[in-house]
């Protein structure tokens, strides 16, 4: 399973002027089971139906046994879809829904009852020939919608969220049959879910995708035990993330304790340790690495989902065991079980520029949410303002107009208010993490950009709000480059 089938180059999708992938760049190995996973709006669907020749790439190719299929229409391409709904034709029975892409075909009709019969057997489902279509269950619909998109020997099968339709019952059933199909037919399946369970079962390789933009390739295992960032640490699974500081060589410190670890990082670096509700062992209060006390337990069938308060930190562990709200608990963790991740210095910061000044003693910067005033000397020592115009400590007059700006601020320096119009930039909720004793938030503007604020408060997802960010938190520094020009 070492060969390339399928080869996604640069891909880039834009609908009416909004982004919706970027840069995707991705290599599917002939019979691989390979799942596209993220939440909704994250473009895992586009890129499905480009495949499938349903859209076409802004830019960016596709490439299929090393040729270049990215403008084939569907019916030239050797793939076959299973779409969310299945798209059964009601009118028809079970055998004509199944035969009819070999019908098509003008398939003699022995070829049509032997192929549609080995369809059948596949799914488990013979002598369903002569049944009509809503007399069938929804597991059966969707079996009946995969042995048509097989029957027809595609190189790819793609699967749009076809198990979200069913029943938790079903839908664990399904993931079974679907393994099972794959490796009866040894061809590639490429699956699309918002479902993290569903793709840790099934998946030789899960892609995590988030705004457009793929966040890690790995195997199932790999996707859990080693989250590249923090969105794949807390989509995949549960996740207890806690902000520390490296100490030293596998050394680490964070919920007040210092810890050994496997990773490494520079001495005093900030990180954030990713740590499993399984993996943290619940002790007598003596034997800990550390203590809390327990101020939740809720069965969950198979496993007790305890969280215990543990100074500032609330922590969520998964035990065997029944706990006593109250009671007062040791904490270990093994060294393999702590995954660190560099603390993101990356957010909050955008780009704007020097324009026209509206105040006599500032300069006027514009970014694509707010627009400010600061003084020169931010951006160049000893620089002042005279007569409206910017003059250097050695008295020589400086020409910022267009020059580019950018703006930082570090996520604790902001605040959330539901009075949105305080704020510098107002915008909604598109996604947060808890993490140590708050809650990350992202607030996506009308202009698509995203400020990343910590809040000790719970808001929820798509809440209007303003983001207030104090003047004097801000940094500011011309990017380099040449001015635009006016």
């Amino acid at each position: 399973m070492n060969e390339t089938l399928i080869e996604f180059k640069n891909v880039k999708k834009v609908f009416d002027d909004t982004v919706v992938v970027e840069d995707f760049n991705l290599e599917v190995k002939k019979g691989e089971f390979v799942t596209l996973l993220g939440p909704s709006g994250c473009g895992k669907t586009t890129m499905l139906r480009i495949l499938g020749g349903f859209e076409l790439p802004t830019s960016g190719s596709i490439m299929m046994n090393g040729e270049d299929i990215s403008m084939l229409p569907p019916n030239q391409r050797p793939v076959n879809t299973v779409f969310q709904k299945y798209a059964l034709f009601p009118h028809l029975n079970v055998y004509d829904n199944i035969a009819f892409g070999l019908k098509l075909k003008k398939l003699s009709k022995k070829e049509q009852d032997e192929k549609v019969k080995k369809a059948l057997e596949l799914v488990d489902l013979e002598g369903f020939e002569k049944r009509a279509i809503h007399t069938l269950s929804g597991g059966q619909q969707q079996r009946i919608a995969i042995a048509r998109a097989v029957v027809n020997e595609p190189d790819v099968l793609l699967l749009d969220e076809s198990l979200s339709a069913l029943d938790y019952k079903m839908r664990k059933e399904m993931q079974v049959e679907l393994k099972n199909m794959h490796k009866k037919l040894g061809i590639t399946f490429i699956f699309v879910t918002h479902d993290q369970e569903e793709a840790l079962t099934m998946s030789d390789k899960i892609v995590v995708m988030a705004d457009g933009e793929i966040q890690q390739i790995g195997t199932p295992e790999e996707i859990y035990n080693e989250p590249k960032n923090l969105f794949v640490a807390d989509f995949i699974g549960e996740s207890n993330i806690f902000k520390g500081t490296m100490l030293g060589y596998h050394k680490v410190r964070f919920c007040g304790t210092e810890f050994d670890c496997v990773d490494d990082y520079a001495k005093d670096m900030v990180i954030d340790a990713v740590i499993r509700p399984e993996d943290i062992v619940i002790t007598d209060e003596s034997k800990g690495q550390f203590t809390g006390e327990v101020i939740s337990c809720d069965f969950k069938g198979t496993f007790y989902i305890v969280v215990v308060q543990a100074g500032k930190n609330e922590i969520e562990i998964h035990s065997l065991n029944n706990y006593a709200i109250g009671t007062k608990v040791g904490m270990s963790i093994e060294p393999d079980n702590i995954h660190l991740i560099p603390y993101d210095t990356s957010i909050n910061h955008y780009e704007g520029k020097v324009v026209e000044s509206k105040v006599e003693d500032k300069i006027h910067v514009e970014f694509e949410d707010f627009e400010v005033d600061i003084d020169p000397s931010v951006l160049i020592p000893g620089a002042v303002m005279e007569d409206w115009e910017v003059v250097d400590a050695e008295g020589n007059g400086i020409d910022l107009m267009g020059t580019r700006v950018e703006a930082s601020f570090i996520p604790s320096d902001a605040d959330l208010t539901d009075e949105a119009e305080q704020g510098l930039v107002q915008g909604n909720i598109f996604s947060f993490i808890y993490v140590d004793d708050h809650y990350r938030y992202t607030v996506r503007t009308k202009s698509e950009e995203d400020y990343v604020v910590n809040d000790e408060d719970l808001w929820n997802q798509e809440d209007y709000v303003g983001v207030i960010i104090p003047m004097d938190k801000i940094t500011y520094k011309i990017i380099e480059g040449e001015a635009d020009e006016e």
